[in-house]
């Protein structure tokens, strides 16, 4: 089998990233060389690639579902907002300025060339679409969704969500707000997180193909446990729990009270806090939420200046620092505990205060930092990542983790634990020591963290569950063909105006 396919959705998070990963999942257990591809991101959710780059995080997991490490050609244009008008663009992995307006630069050589080289070295590339391809206002400029399927000869399949309500709706007029040449492009549907009886949704959808004519695909059925590696962080509602909570393995459960930061980055990391029994993890925004927690983290953030300055305003700040519980800080979240920040860089603003929790000054550098380092914690191995500009200009002792070479990172104290790594919770024997010590700190001596509890074993079993869903609930048949063959021809959809 070669070819390509381009996955649409009808709306950002209705399924585009699960479906590819899926797709690129039931390839790779068939023996086909698959890999994934989003033309355009945007996205604060990232990874660092093993040719040293940032990609989204959605690619680093589709990577993962193809049996591959993940690299900086899965996603040649990231855009990473600082705020609600300026974005860092990060073009093949590295930093390359700042957008304020999505007019102002047009990436559409670099995408084409990157997507036919992953063409030439892969027998099969699945394509993600970014948000919506009926942004007719973007059209003119779009290389991720019908630009890109235009100028490639990719089929598209749209994908709707069903639990958001409206999906008939959604999927007939994604095609209908479209230009015949566009329309000719999009070749079939699929139906995302249905619930219930599909011989009720059966004659919606054989309406929908009726009208359009375009077949839907398949209706893939709802599943609570996929909820791994989300990348919009506007899926993780404020004041709302973080995956499945699992009963304790003890009598007793902990509590953790995850900052819901404006600008919030890499999410994903206090996941791993919630694949474990008796965990419970939620977001808060607001003083009252932290009453009751056992552990507060702060994560890492786009903008930890502005985030800080929130913090501030919303005082969760004065909140953080009255309370006895144990912190622990990621990234932007650890650059916030120290004394001091000079930001010439990310926010402009200069020199202001910070929290004061820890005995360190944060400076940030042009250069950002994009490293996949190794080293010891608590006693165990453990790996991570680190995305970021600032830079502790000020070692605290003593550290957390110790690299290979015996460089400190990090910091320890009877109270905060802060690091700039990020996936440093998904190393389970670390993890496990880090919940005894919010225990202990708690008094809960009813807590019993699991012994085998792993992370990357969750999520391998995830990327399966995917790839059991195409098998299972898709026509594989006609996705196959759709791959080889590329787009047929298609009449345009009347619209009666």
């Amino acid at each position: 089998m070669r070819g390509a396919l381009l996955v649409a959705g009808t709306s950002s998070d209705a399924g585009k990233s699960v479906l590819v990963a899926g797709i690129c999942r039931w390839l790779a257990r068939r023996n086909v060389s698959v890999a994934p591809f989003k033309a355009q991101n945007m996205s604060n959710n990232s990874a660092v690639t093993v040719d040293g780059g940032e990609i989204g995080r959605a690619q680093a997991m589709q990577a993962r579902a193809a049996g591959l490490d993940p690299y900086t050609r899965f996603n040649p244009v990231l855009l990473k907002p600082g705020s609600d008008r300026s974005s860092q663009v990060v073009i093949l992995g590295k930093p390359a300025g700042f957008l304020h307006d999505y007019r102002e630069r047009n990436f559409k050589d670099v995408v084409l060339s990157t997507l036919e080289e992953l063409r030439t070295d892969f027998d099969v590339v699945v394509c993600e679409g970014a948000g919506s391809p009926a942004e007719v206002n973007l059209r003119d400029r779009d290389i991720a969704n019908l630009g890109l399927a235009r100028a490639a000869g990719l089929p598209v399949l749209v994908v709707g969500d069903i639990d958001r309500g409206g999906v008939l709706a959604h999927l007939f007029g994604t095609l209908a707000v479209l230009d015949p040449a566009d329309q000719a492009m999009i070749q079939a549907f699929a139906v995302n997180k249905f619930r219930g009886d599909q011989t009720l949704l059966q004659p919606g959808l054989d309406w929908l193909t009726q009208e359009t004519g375009r077949p839907v695909l398949g209706v893939l059925p709802w599943r609570e446990e996929l909820w791994l590696d989300t990348e919009d962080s506007l899926s993780y509602a404020a004041d709302g729990v973080v995956g499945r909570p699992r009963p304790p393995l003890g009598d007793q459960w902990l509590r953790v009270a995850v900052v819901r930061l404006p600008r919030i980055s890499n999410a994903t990391d206090v996941e791993a806090l919630a694949c474990e029994p008796g965990v419970a993890v939620r977001f808060v925004t607001e003083p009252s939420r932290l009453a009751d927690a056992d552990l507060i983290v702060l994560p890492g953030t786009k903008s930890t200046v502005d985030d800080l300055r929130w913090l501030r305003e919303c005082g969760l700040a004065d909140a953080i620092a009255q309370l006895d519980t144990p912190v622990f800080a990621i990234c932007g979240g650890y650059q916030m505990l120290g004394h001091r920040i000079v930001d010439h860089v990310e926010s402009g603003r200069g020199e202001i205060d910070g929290l004061g929790l820890l005995d360190l000054d944060v400076e940030f550098a042009p250069e950002k930092t994009l490293t996949r380092p190794a080293g010891t914690a608590l006693g165990h191995p453990v790996t991570g990542y680190e995305i970021h500009h600032g830079r502790v200009s000020r070692q605290p002792s003593p550290a957390l983790v110790e690299l290979a070479d015996g460089t400190p990172e990090g910091v320890v104290t009877d109270r905060v634990m802060g690091t700039h790594w990020h996936g440093l919770l998904d190393n389970d024997d670390f993890r496990r020591d880090v919940l005894r010590w919010v225990a202990d700190r708690a008094g809960r001596t009813g807590f019993t963290p699991a012994p085998d509890v792993s992370v990357t074993a969750v999520r391998s079993a995830q990327l399966d569950v995917l790839a059991d869903l195409v098998a299972n609930h898709l026509d594989t048949t006609a996705l196959e063909n759709l791959i080889e063959h590329g787009p047929t021809p298609l009449p345009p959809l009347k619209v009666h105006r």
